[in-house]
């Protein structure tokens, strides 16, 4: 199985980043609070420390940190 493409610190601030974006869905009105949608990209991604973006330009951030 694939071991990822993400790296600790990559991940930390996708999650991060994810976290923040999805409160947009809670705490902001109006058409704003859609990019709150946006934060399942990065918190998913960060969650599996896997990025499809990675793969398609053959970017590994896992192996940078070694």
């Amino acid at each position: 199985m694939n071991e990822g493409n993400i790296g600790t610190l990559d991940r930390i601030v996708r999650i991060v980043l994810g976290v923040a974006l999805v409160t947009l869905l809670i705490n902001v009105d109006g058409p704003a609070r859609l990019l709150g949608l946006l934060g399942i990209v990065p918190l998913l991604t960060g969650a599996v420390a896997w990025c499809p973006l990675y793969l398609l330009f053959n970017w590994d951030t896992k192996q940078a940190a070694h």
